[in-house]
């Protein structure tokens, strides 16, 4: 139990139905889905689509989703991907011959389509009770009439303003800079948009004047993206992967996502008695970072949009071999390769109904508003999910025409003796895996309820070296350095996380990140 005398949260208790998630009216939005007698599904879709003009930097309907989906009355974890591939005109060796070593982060060439709205379109189909129509309302709502930008919100939109370009600027600044704290933002663009999806459903987006505009802006832009390519995107259900740590059963969204990455660092930790450290101590601290860079040097090698190296990736034996190498005194010389673009900007909504529906839903334009670009008319915000793809020759994620980019954003869920127990999901980016693996071994190893697991301080070796939040001591970053880690306290909060945890009692636990500006609500 937290000390109440202390600052932070309690975990949110409710026996009909609970929402966490990274803004408090995407919560709400949620809650009274489920009050009007929609399911897990209606309430999550109904909060991701408000979570895009709540928080734009993050997410909007230019951009992608992973989904996991318990339906009600049994324990079987379905996986839906709603990736985007790159169009059909997407050359490597174009990029190439412009001497391009990688993807750029910003730009035309980074736009992949978008393929959130098919995904949350056919989920709205296939598991939904409410109909897209009355999902989509509040958005609609919220985009005409506006939301007062919350505090986090407000850092972030100022760190990435200076990304936007053209059209972006126009729908994403107020009067030229990015709006302060409690100031309103509309998107009466997206609104039109909303309202053609709500009549017409996935063709209202891929099809007709959305298309076209989504399809001649990138085209004035240098981008090959053409109206076939948005009318054939699609989303496709596949099964999820799982790994054993210790009672625990992780299961993550298989590749092109990262999520085997997650299961790696678990079984490679699982040959360290973590139990016996301390849990926000030096010893913990820098196993979990070799662990890491192991563990992300394999994805940067294997994980691909058909990955022909998952089995391998998880393998006891693999990490048996790679927590050989980790020497508990001594930082391996340098960071793994994290060729993969490393940044935070994503959104995580997780739902369980009365009838213990869970989805577990991640929802992203990966950078800070994405490749900075956005369509003329509507001001759809374009993602630059191509700057997780490679130039190198060869390689299994190297760019390609219709293939879908190595993702970072990961949807997970534990179950426990054969029973889904928490659908879950730590925002951050590359740190994703690294944050999956913490939470578990937090709640296993230390015995941290959600909350606390989710409060806890976070440190993550990567591409910066090895950044610390603040809540570790002075002592321990010395202690970090001495042992050869490139320590660097964080600029902004390594991440943020979301959770639900079903007891066998009939009881929902909601726990939702004080990094964030959201809340887990109950009722």
């Amino acid at each position: 139990m937290r000390d109440f005398q202390m600052p932070g949260r309690s975990a949110v208790y409710a026996a009909n139905g609970v929402c966490a998630t990274s803004h408090p009216l995407a919560a709400k939005v949620a809650i009274d889905t489920l009050q009007a007698g929609g399911n897990a599904v209606d309430a999550a879709l109904a909060g991701a689509f408000v979570l895009g003009i709540a928080e734009p930097q993050m997410c909007g309907i230019g951009g992608d989703c992973f989904v996991l989906l318990k339906p009600a009355g049994g324990e079987e974890i379905i996986a839906l991907n709603g990736s985007g591939r790159a169009p059909a005109g997407y050359d490597a060796d174009a990029m190439r011959a412009k001497g391009l070593r990688t993807v750029p982060l910003r730009g035309i060439e980074a736009v992949t389509l978008p393929g959130a709205m098919a995904a949350f379109c056919r989920l709205s189909d296939d598991h939904g009770k409410l109909g897209l129509d009355r999902v989509l309302a509040p958005a609609i709502h919220y985009a005409d009439n506006g939301i007062p930008v919350a505090p986090r919100v407000a850092f972030d939109w100022a760190d990435d303003a200076g990304a936007l370009q053209g059209a972006a600027r126009d729908h994403y600044l107020i009067n030229g800079t990015a709006p302060a704290v409690g100031q309103i933002f509309r998107a009466p663009g997206q609104a039109k948009v909303l309202r053609r999806m709500a009549k017409e459903g996935r063709r209202g987006f891929y099809e007709g004047e959305v298309a076209e505009d989504m399809a001649s802006s990138l085209q004035a832009m240098g981008g090959v993206h053409s109206l076939q390519d948005f009318a054939n995107v699609s989303c496709d259900y596949t099964d999820p992967i799982q790994g054993q740590y210790k009672d625990i059963e992780l299961v993550e969204h298989p590749p092109n996502g990262q999520g085997a990455t997650a299961i790696l660092m678990l079984n490679i930790l699982s040959h360290f008695d973590l139990s016996a450290m301390d849990p926000f101590g030096t010893q913990r601290a820098h196993i979990e970072a070799e662990a890491a860079k192991l563990a992300y040097d394999a994805r940067d090698r294997f994980i691909a949009d058909r990955s022909a190296r998952l089995d391998h990736m998880l393998s006891p034996q693999t990490a048996a071999r790679l927590a050989a190498l980790i020497d508990p005194k001594r930082a391996l010389a340098k960071a793994a390769p994290l060729t993969e673009a490393v940044h935070k900007d994503t959104i995580y909504i997780t739902v369980v109904d009365r009838d213990r529906m869970a989805i577990s839903l991640i929802y992203s334009i990966f950078w800070g508003f994405g490749a900075g670009l956005a369509s003329n008319k509507f001001g759809i915000n374009f993602q630059n999910r191509g700057a997780g793809f490679t130039l190198e020759k060869g390689h299994p994620n190297e760019a390609g025409p219709g293939k879908r980019p190595m993702h970072t954003i990961i949807p997970g869920m534990l179950k426990q003796n054969g029973r889904v127990t928490m659908p879950f999901g730590v925002m951050g980016g590359a740190y994703q895996p690294c944050g999956h693996a913490r939470f578990v071994t937090n709640m296993v190893d230390y015995g941290l309820d959600p909350q606390a697991a989710i409060d806890a301080p976070r440190c993550f070796s990567g591409a910066e070296g090895m950044v610390v939040e603040r809540g570790y001591s002075d002592k321990t970053r010395a202690e970090l350095s001495a042992l050869g880690h490139q320590v660097s306290v964080a600029h902004e909060p390594i991440g943020g996380g979301q959770a639900i945890f079903i007891g066998d009692d009939g009881v929902l636990i909601g726990a939702s990140d004080p990094r964030k500006d959201g809340c887990a609500l109950g009722y």
